[in-house]
């Protein structure tokens, strides 16, 4: 157990990294800690998007099916749910680096059995559930341990900024470098590079980041699995029942579900226009980029006030270009549709400040899981009802419907949230 003496430094340390300086990423680099997290988390995404091209090209390949290929993509969101909600107590009951540690190395593990020739399908679908259940558990404990290292300040903000960052660009990356990987090996092959990517992530932890207590430590009597699932359902319950809490993370997963749904339209949307693949791939980069191009510029130029005050405005407005898919719009104003649409997620930063202000610190590593599990859970339900919509209607309709409809449920959000905006004293 570490004593107190050293975590009083770190935070003294916090209050004087997160003083008046100018802003932008760079000054997070000064932390060694957040070196090691930065470095694990591109070397666990970058394995974990290969492994998905690499899963669904193996599943196609030993069963010539379809449905069976895109469930397997599907069972990377699917599990998130049951992770992020029946586990999460993992992420306050144990010492957050043994977790984060030994997350990686059951990931290592599934990997390593995926890439065994005597795999067959059912296990390979079953090992995928595992991975995306764990996932949850490991974001949530990660981002809480990020509060520990940067403090709950501006630091913190900016290291989670980064990190969806380098999670933007992975995708971006990752399904190019699985899909030239797949041309040199075979996907058993690449699997086992995955494992190695886990393996590699699972040791910089261990080595390159301090040993820090369990936020609420388990009883004796309260170790048992019933009991830590009724500890990870009371913490979702205390979040969602917190009327403030509950309205920050519902104006952070709500816009995501509704800007899913150009990409997961865009092979319509492409064959609807005449856009060619060619043009396919550009619909599906071109929000990414604007994400990554938004929150760089809100890291590395805005101040922490600035950012703060353009939450609400952002956050409100952030999916009305959508709304412009009505016009049918060809492909290069589509292309800046979607770039400005995800450059308005950069709300996020000011967002994620406020979302960890208003969490309890004994609560938050389930409340970051949570989080995690909750928006990547709405994300896939953004598509499916998408995708269903599309069925019925035109695809340029279906976005631009939801651009309108996202927009007023995000107004009715951002009123929720001011309307809860803690009282300053006098």
């Amino acid at each position: 157990m570490d004593s107190a003496a050293p975590e009083r430094a770190d935070h003294a340390s916090h209050r004087a990294t997160a003083g008046p300086e100018p802003a932008g990423y760079r000054r997070l680099f000064a932390a060694p800690e957040f070196r090691t997290v930065f470095v694990a988390h591109a070397c666990s995404l970058l394995g974990t998007v290969v492994s998905e091209i690499t899963l669904t090209v193996l599943v196609y390949g030993l069963t010539g099916s379809p449905l069976l290929s895109a469930l397997t993509f599907a069972l990377g969101f699917l599990p998130y749910l049951a992770g992020g909600t029946l586990l999460a107590g993992i992420a306050d009951r144990f010492p957050p680096r043994r977790v984060l540690v030994l997350c990686d190395l059951v990931c290592a593990g599934c990997a390593g059995l995926m890439a065994l020739p005597a795999t067959p399908v059912a296990a390979l679908l079953a090992l995928r559930c595992v991975i995306a259940a764990v996932s949850p558990v490991f974001n949530g404990t990660r981002m809480a341990t990020l509060a520990d290292i940067l403090g709950s300040g501006d630091l913190f903000v900016l290291g989670r900024s980064l990190l969806r960052i380098v999670s933007q660009g992975a995708v971006l990356a990752g399904f190019g470098l699985g899909g030239v990987l797949l041309l040199v090996v075979p996907p058993r092959g690449a699997l086992l590079i995955t494992t190695g990517t886990f393996l590699a992530s699972a040791t910089l932890l261990r080595l390159g980041t301090r040993r820090r207590p369990a936020r609420t430590p388990a009883h004796p009597e309260g170790a048992d699995g019933a009991t830590l699932v009724r500890y990870s359902l009371a913490g979702a319950r205390k979040l969602l029942a917190d009327r403030r809490a509950r309205a920050l993370l519902l104006l952070l997963w709500v816009p995501p579900m509704f800007s899913v749904a150009p990409e997961a339209l865009a092979a319509a949307y492409g064959d609807e226009i005449g856009a060619g693949s060619a043009g396919v791939g550009l619909l599906m980069s071109a929000l990414p980029v604007g994400t990554i191009a938004g929150e760089l510029y809100a890291g590395a130029v805005l101040s922490a006030a600035a950012r703060a005050r353009v939450v609400l405005p952002l956050g409100t407005v952030a999916l009305l270009p959508l709304t412009t898919y009505a016009l049918t719009p060809g492909i290069a104003p589509a292309l800046a549709v979607l770039v400005l649409t995800g450059a308005g997620s950069a709300y996020t930063l000011g967002l994620d400040r406020w979302f960890v202000d208003a969490v309890p610190e004994e609560l938050r590593g389930r409340a970051m899981a949570v989080y995690t599990a909750g928006l990547m859970t709405i994300q896939g339900i953004g598509m499916a009802l998408a995708g269903a919509a599309a069925e019925l209607l035109a695809v340029h309709t279906v976005v631009a419907a939801a651009g309108a409809l996202g927009t007023l449920c995000c107004a009715l959000l951002a009123a929720e949230v001011r309307r809860t905006r803690p009282v300053r004293p006098s």
